[in-house]
């Protein structure tokens, strides 16, 4: 499956941005899909993920409330809808996916996604 992000931007601390990942390939519904995000000079860390379905779905503690992962099949493409963001928040965006098992398991390290999107830039300005 190959995976391209797009939705990234310039936005005032408080606005919103979506960013979306869109997937080629077969079968998308039978892959994880997780949101990431690194600061040059810093590690990945981990957004959210959501199943293959879209109806599980798993956040950073510290964005619970603010983001939103979702995911439409059909157009075979994730969304990260990101709400009240915060100078903290600026980043490069990564969408990244794997191949999920009959039974969803919650995979948070970069290393458990095997397709990577190019990244998208996020700036929050003060």
């Amino acid at each position: 499956v190959q995976l391209q992000g797009s939705g990234g931007g310039v936005v005032q601390a408080g606005g919103s941005l979506r960013l979306s990942c869109a997937a080629s390939g077969s079968t998308f519904s039978m892959y994880a899909v997780g949101w990431f995000r690194q600061v040059p000079g810093k590690e990945r860390e981990f957004v959210a993920v959501t199943d293959g379905s879209g109806d599980s779905r798993y956040y950073e503690d510290s964005l619970k409330g603010r983001f939103t992962i979702s995911r439409d099949n059909a157009k075979n493409t994730v969304y990260l809808q990101m709400n009240d963001l915060k100078p903290e928040d600026t980043a490069i965006y990564y969408c990244a996916a794997d191949r999920t098992p009959p039974i969803f398991i919650v995979t948070i390290d970069p290393m458990g996604f095997q397709y990577w999107g190019q990244g998208t830039l996020v700036t929050v300005s003060s």
